[in-house]
């Protein structure tokens, strides 16, 4: 099977539909066709993509879960709360002819990691707590107790905050710089873009 190369993948997700009604509360931004290649590429390059499970958490409409397929991971799991994002990233799963399985699941449901299973990586954009102050900290508990390894979308800066959130569970293996550039998304927003500086963090599990 002949490797897809960035610019290849970076179109194949522009290509997806997004949220028709996004929520606020919930911070549905979608992610960035280039920022979601990026990580997933990234991912790719380290081996931790290709030939391996992989669970996007918050999927969404199923951007990173998507991609990782077409970069073939196998099998690949989303994870959502909101059951029309599911739908939505269904039917992009469909015209990208890439299988995903897609979980309505809460994440502050202690049950949920035995619900989705074991994975091999996990992929993921968290709410940066814009809204409700915290909300990435269950991702980050989710991602260690799901896989020995995530890549996430972090606000830049964040690394001594997670260097002490993951203390004595993981640690951070490498980040790198990016920008997540949204449009104009909710009634509140006063510009129609506005580019905020990110960092992709992978992070790997001490023990396992």
């Amino acid at each position: 099977m002949r490797r897809m190369r960035l610019k290849q993948l970076e179109m194949q997700l522009a290509g997806l539909e997004t949220f028709d009604e996004p929520s606020p509360s919930r911070e549905q931004y979608p992610t960035p066709p280039d920022l979601a290649a990026r990580l997933l590429y990234h991912a790719f390059m380290r081996g931790d993509i290709e030939g391996k499970s992989v669970c996007d958490l918050g999927s969404g409409t199923g951007v990173l879960a998507i991609g990782a397929a077409l970069l073939g991971a196998s099998p690949v799991t989303g994870v959502e709360v909101d059951p029309r994002a599911i739908r939505i990233a269904s039917r992009n799963a469909v015209r990208r002819r890439v299988s995903v399985r897609f979980i309505e699941g809460d994440l502050d449901d202690p049950a949920l990691p035995s619900k989705v299973g074991p994975h091999d990586t996990v992929v993921m954009n968290p709410p940066f707590g814009a809204q409700n102050p915290h909300a990435d900290r269950i991702f980050l508990d989710k991602a260690l107790e799901i896989a020995p390894v995530f890549y996430s979308v972090l606000n830049r800066g964040s690394r001594d905050f997670l260097t002490r959130y993951i203390q004595d569970r993981a640690h951070i293996v490498e980040t790198v710089q990016a920008v997540l550039s949204l449009k104009r998304t909710f009634s509140f927003h006063r510009k129609d873009k506005v580019d905020i500086p990110v960092e992709i963090v992978i992070v790997r599990r001490t023990s396992f």
